[in-house]
């Protein structure tokens, strides 16, 4: 693995952000990641974070349009309530904070207790849980659906909001009725690696794929011999727009879970778009790339939201973050 020790390997990561992006406050001790003109008056404030491996997922996406604050946990680790609060005081401007958190119980669980924390001094905390996938019910280090790629979609429709002065109630409830909107579907073709490993962190024979599995490599559904792309798509679109049944065009979240190469991620895109056009589902608009991985586990998730006018008009705003930016 490209690192020095598994001990240091989010820190070094966190230094290489800051001298990347000089445009955010990188505090690599407190391991909190602030846009540098926060706290912006008048406006409500987003923070999000979870365990690193995930990148960009939260760190990319602070800046402007989205993402206030991020705290990025040790990998596939909760970051803790002391991160959060920080976060919090860092980037409220009296306005409100949004706490954005995927559903994992230790993210939760913290994220709830920093809400209380902040709140003790001052800081109006309201928080949106996403719980997007699919795929399973409940699953390891999780009380039902998992938090997956809406998270995206979240971060940047309610950032939007927040960017225009929606007060904290607002930003809140468009965030919520995102999460119900969206559902995620997750395939991995080989198992992540984790730096405290080094290698892979569950057994995926070659020649198999998991269907359904989770960004920490949790169990899906059912281990199947390798699938085209086109059943896959069939497979994972299906899965979603049981549970969805979407009555609008959708947005399109084309995901890389950072092992695959954009060759096989476009292909894949245009069967989803395929089964999707079968199944009489306009899509609104498309993001393809890797933006919520699984540090190099091979493979893809496919998330769509079911995309109102005012949705659509906030998702076009302009956002300038690390890895996610247009209009400016």
């Amino acid at each position: 693995m490209l690192m020095n020790v598994p001990e240091t390997v989010v820190a070094d990561a966190l230094r290489g952000m800051a001298a990347a992006h000089p445009e955010l406050v990188v505090d690599v001790d407190n391991r909190v990641v602030v846009r540098r003109d926060a706290p912006v008056a008048g406006k409500v404030a987003l923070v999000s974070g979870g365990g690193s491996g995930h990148e960009p997922l939260h760190g990319g996406y602070v800046g402007p349009g989205m993402l206030d604050a991020a705290c990025p946990g040790e990998v596939f680790t909760s970051p803790v309530p002391d991160q959060m609060v920080r976060a919090a005081a860092a980037v409220d401007s009296g306005e409100g904070v949004l706490f954005v958190v995927k559903n994992y119980t230790g993210d939760v669980l913290n994220f709830q207790m920093a809400a209380e924390l902040a709140e003790d001094e001052g800081v109006q905390v309201a928080s949106v849980v996403v719980n997007d996938d699919v795929a399973v019910t409940d699953s390891l280090h999780t009380a039902g659906r998992r938090g997956t790629g809406a998270t995206l979609f979240v971060e940047k429709i309610a950032g939007a909001a927040a960017e225009e002065g929606a007060p904290l109630d607002r930003v809140a409830e468009l965030a919520n009725r995102v999460v119900e909107s969206s559902r995620s579907f997750g395939v991995a073709l080989s198992a992540c690696a984790t730096p405290a490993k080094g290698g892979p962190m569950f057994d995926l024979p070659a020649g198999e794929l998991e269907l359904g599995v989770g960004i920490h490599g949790e169990p899906g559904r059912e281990r199947r011999p390798m699938m085209t792309a086109r059943e896959i798509a069939d497979y994972a679109v299906d899965a979603m727009l049981a549970d969805l049944n979407p009555r609008q065009p959708v947005l399109a979240l084309v995901n890389g879970m950072g092992g695959t190469p954009l060759l096989e991620l476009y292909g894949f895109g245009a069967e989803v778009h395929r089964v999707l056009g079968e199944r009489g589902v306009p899509v609104a608009r498309t993001l393809l790339g890797n933006y919520v991985t699984s540090l190099d586990m091979a493979g893809c998730s496919v998330t769509l939201c079911q995309a109102d006018a005012e949705m659509l008009r906030l998702w076009d705003a302009p956002v300038q973050t690390a890895a996610l930016r247009w209009g400016r």
